[in-house]
């Protein structure tokens, strides 16, 4: 049975995650801040009251989580706050490089005890975080957290290749969910779905590949 760790599970596509991996059979473990009763209805191992910027509950989950064996670490949790120049409020902005860029880092950190060799990262990261991609400006703290999220997962995954762990850089697409208004184009089973089949075939080759859930390579 595949054990899978999924931050960030609570709603949105944590939550579509969780449900697709329980339903295929793994063991899912699902982390957030609250639960909710979506979540809770699954009848998974909920880890609730996990701020990914509280260096202390991270540290309190691996201790919880001592002697699990992790094969799949998603790390999901994520938020977006819409800025421009002309308004640029820069608390938000920090508030999204904690949770968006140092969130995730800080999760594969305090967890790597429970990863061993053919463990598989998959840091939820958005093209929004590309630099070549970059044709329309503004969304500066977005964009800067998930550009230094893409820059660690990088990082990671040379770090971590001589463990024979493998790191995918993955956007989820624009997916209709509370964090888009609802606004995207694809729904968040369907996110699920392919970014399940991107993990499935990533390999220590693939490792540290930025991609589009689709399959699309996407420019740094």
């Amino acid at each position: 049975m595949t054990t899978t760790l999924i931050t960030g599970a609570n709603r949105g596509i944590g939550l579509a995650l969780t449900r697709l991996l329980a339903a295929r059979g793994h063991k899912v473990i699902a982390v957030c801040r609250t639960a909710s009763p979506e979540l809770t209805a699954l009848g998974v191992q909920v880890e609730a009251g996990v701020d990914v910027t509280a260096d202390a509950a991270l540290v309190q989950l691996a201790s919880r989580l001592q002697g699990t064996t992790l094969d799949w670490l998603i790390a999901n949790a994520g938020i977006l706050r819409d800025d421009s120049l002309r308004k640029l409020d820069f608390d938000p902005i920090r508030e999204q490089l904690e949770v968006n860029a140092l969130g995730p880092l800080r999760t594969v950190a305090r967890l790597q005890q429970c990863l061993h060799e053919g463990s598989k990262i998959a840091l939820i990261t958005s093209r929004m975080g590309s630099i070549g991609d970059n044709g329309s400006g503004g969304m500066y703290g977005y964009r800067m957290s998930k550009a230094a999220l893409n820059a660690a997962g990088m990082s990671l995954a040379h770090d971590l290749r001589a463990r024979g762990i493998a790191v995918a850089i993955v956007h989820p697409g624009y997916v209709r969910t509370d964090m888009t208004g609802q606004t995207g184009n694809v729904d968040a089973s369907e996110s699920a779905r392919l970014l399940v089949e991107r993990i499935e075939a990533l390999s220590l080759q693939s490792s540290g590949t930025f991609w589009h859930a689709s399959g699309e390579r996407l420019p740094w």
